[in-house]
């Protein structure tokens, strides 16, 4: 099993890249949130500068975000700095567009995406439109300016094709699976954030503090069945033989996202998969 971390952009995040790389991760990604936290672009050039051979990620952008065009631009440069190293994740911008207190985009808008990133990236010509206008595009300069010999690796976040395309159907289907105890838990999150499920401005009341510690009182709404159920908790003999299960179905990498002590927590990941 391949093991890798993600963590969010913020000054000094090369440094977590190079202790990756020492560590033996194969990957090091990057969330793309704006308005959360800091460019993932920026921060991953920085990493690519300090390292040598671990894989660099963007986990993940979305067409909702930025344009084919503009996206390839970033990727062949961050291919430029480190040549064959990068991954391209893209999504539909789940958490990215919910925090902007927008609609994730469809499957079929992401695939089209992925299409034309893949395209560019490799040096060939697209159509890109704007409402009825479409013109060919493609990279003017390359070489030194753009790296478009080198692959691009694409990696597309989905939960599946049906809930991918209908994010409703997505929410409902999540929380038919939740119990009593984890529905009154959800509720009083509400309530403490002064929000409701549909709140126009619910967003700005839920992600703030988004992927840090959590507050000592909110710890009572984190129940054991969610975290079960979300993640991969207990001993070491219970997470290999979860992990050991994971391969056995197919994953071939396992990706953890630390948040209170990133430097530790990847040390003990390392040490896990050895």
């Amino acid at each position: 099993m391949r093991a890798g971390v993600v963590v969010t952009a913020h000054p000094g995040v090369e440094d977590l890249a190079v202790q990756a790389e020492e560590l033996g991760l194969h990957s090091f990604w990057l969330n793309d949130t704006p308005m959360v936290h800091g460019d993932p672009f920026v921060a991953l050039g920085l990493c690519a500068k300090a390292t040598s051979r671990i894989r660099l990620g963007i986990g993940v952008t979305s067409p909702a975000l930025r344009s084919a065009p503009a996206a390839a631009s970033a990727f062949a440069s961050l291919n430029a700095l480190a040549p064959g190293r990068i991954i391209c994740g893209i999504g539909t911008g789940n958490t990215a567009r919910r925090t902007l207190g927008m609609r994730p985009t469809t499957a079929a808008t992401m695939e089209n995406f992925t299409a034309a990133l893949q395209n560019l990236c490799a040096g060939r010509t697209i159509e890109y439109r704007e409402g009825d206008r479409v013109r060919n595009v493609r990279f003017l300069h390359t070489g030194a300016h753009a790296n478009t010999a080198d692959p691009i690796e694409f990696v597309v976040a989905a939960l599946g094709p049906k809930a991918a395309a209908d994010t409703a159907a997505d929410a409902r289907a999540f929380a038919d699976q939740l119990g009593p105890g984890e529905r009154e838990a959800v509720r009083r999150l509400l309530d403490r954030r002064g929000t409701t499920a549909t709140a126009p401005d619910r967003h700005t009341k839920l992600y703030p503090n988004y992927l840090e510690r959590i507050a000592p009182e909110d710890r009572d709404l984190i129940l054991p069945s969610l975290m079960n159920t979300l993640a991969l908790v207990g001993t070491r003999h219970d997470l290999r033989a979860r992990i050991t299960t994971l391969e056995q179905a197919g994953i071939d990498e396992l990706l953890i996202q630390p948040v209170i002590d990133p430097p530790t927590e990847m040390a003990q990941l390392a040490k896990l998969l050895t």
